[in-house]
């Protein structure tokens, strides 16, 4: 993304707004590892990426929001007090954000604004996020009365931007992952407390690459609920044997409870906790050997986490398989499905000696057989929201 192009832009679509511009921006995200673990209450790993949203923003001296989006062509406007918004998905995240900080204390007045991103859709790198971050921290720093809002508020403004004006009922580490992001870090969120820590990530000898298989399958029914309520079956049943216990999610439960209650399931319940219980401990398991800078324990944990998904969670795809495999006969050091599943990305911990071999393999054995071109996008650590100028 180019600043400087976007503010010439805004200048040749709000030539009537003299204020001085400032341009913010907000990172994509990736998730080393931790699938399916955020609404069980366990860790996820997240990393920004340099991929993101790029917002000039400006106030105006209307009553209104007047927002133009540079990637579609496609352009809106609202009044401060509208309580229907806009009617086109990219700018009820703005609109969104904007009524969730105003509950929140920050006095917004209206305001131009373009905006425009680079994060490679269909990619599961959360380019929602990026957006709804990029809008709760330029805004927040705009129209802010001493210290503004906390960095955790803007994470809930944008969950919440996404639970009542999208219909989507995330969790929170793609906002987390957004606003908190630092570069050559990645994060362990707990999604249970909200604490966090960072771990440092520049492995030296190794790339970090996503191949996007370009496929996304709609199932029937609703994979996510249905997986979500097999996890709140076997707690209910981990409940009903330890009513003493404060057992609120399988963050909670161990293996021994598991074996327990092994009666009390289905075998399709089962499946779904045990890989629950298997990812929270490869989460830490990578932590710690992010710790020893153990990169090859690293890939170990993500081969496994893809073969829980696949087989166990069974959210994989042929296509996402078929690129693991490929990994693994490539000699790449760990490879897994990265997001829910059912299509995306995989995620590649590549030593940089096998680097091209890899891309080289992947892209013909792909489109040898699924006559698509895989899109390969380089992972490079970078910041979370902050205002460019």
């Amino acid at each position: 993304m180019d600043s400087p192009f976007l503010k010439s832009v805004f200048a040749d679509k709000f030539a009537d707004n003299t204020n001085d511009v400032s341009v913010y921006a907000s990172p994509g995200r990736i998730n080393l590892i931790g699938e399916h673990t955020d609404y069980n209450g366990g860790f996820v790993f997240p990393g920004t990426v340099e991929q993101g949203i790029m917002a000039v923003i400006a106030p105006n001296s209307l009553d209104r929001v007047r927002a133009y989006s540079l990637d579609l062509d496609d352009y809106a406007q609202w009044e401060l007090n509208d309580t229907e918004g806009p009617a086109a998905t990219c700018f009820r995240f703005v609109y969104g954000i904007m009524r969730e900080l105003k509950e929140r204390g920050i006095d917004i007045k209206g305001f131009d604004t373009v905006f425009a991103g680079d994060v490679p859709l269909g990619a599961g790198m959360s380019s929602s996020a990026a957006l709804e971050s990029c809008f709760a921290f330029g805004l927040n720093d705009l129209f802010k009365q001493g210290e503004g809002i906390s960095k955790w508020d803007m994470v809930l403004a944008g969950q919440a931007t996404e639970h009542k004006y999208i219909g989507t009922n995330c969790g929170i580490m793609d906002q987390f992952a957004s606003v908190f992001g630092k570069k050559g870090s990645l994060m362990r969120l707990d999604c249970r407390s909200r604490e966090f820590e960072y771990f440092p990530f520049a492995p030296q000898g190794y790339k970090l690459v996503l191949v996007n298989s370009c496929v996304k399958h709609e199932l029937a029914g609703s994979p996510y609920n249905d997986r979500r309520r097999s996890c709140e079956n076997v707690v209910k049943a981990i409940q009903s044997l330890y009513p003493d216990r404060q057992v609120e999610t399988l963050r909670d439960c161990t293996w021994d409870d598991l074996n327990k209650v092994k009666s009390l399931c289905t075998q399709e319940d089962l499946q779904r906790a045990t890989f629950v219980l298997g990812e929270k401990d490869r989460v830490l398991a990578v932590c710690d050997a992010l710790i020893r800078n153990d990169y090859e324990e690293v890939g170990r944990q993500m081969y496994l986490t893809h073969n829980g998904l696949s087989k166990d969670y069974e959210v994989s795809c042929e296509e996402l398989d078929f690129l693991n495999d490929i990994a693994k006969a490539c000699g790449v050091t760990g490879s897994r499905i990265m997001g829910g599943g059912f299509g995306g990305c995989t995620i590649n911990l590549v030593k940089d000696d096998m680097y091209d071999c890899f891309i080289q393999t992947v892209t013909e054995k792909y489109e040898g057989k699924y006559h698509i071109t895989p899109k390969i996008i380089n992972v490079v650590i970078g910041d979370g929201s902050r205002k460019i100028q």
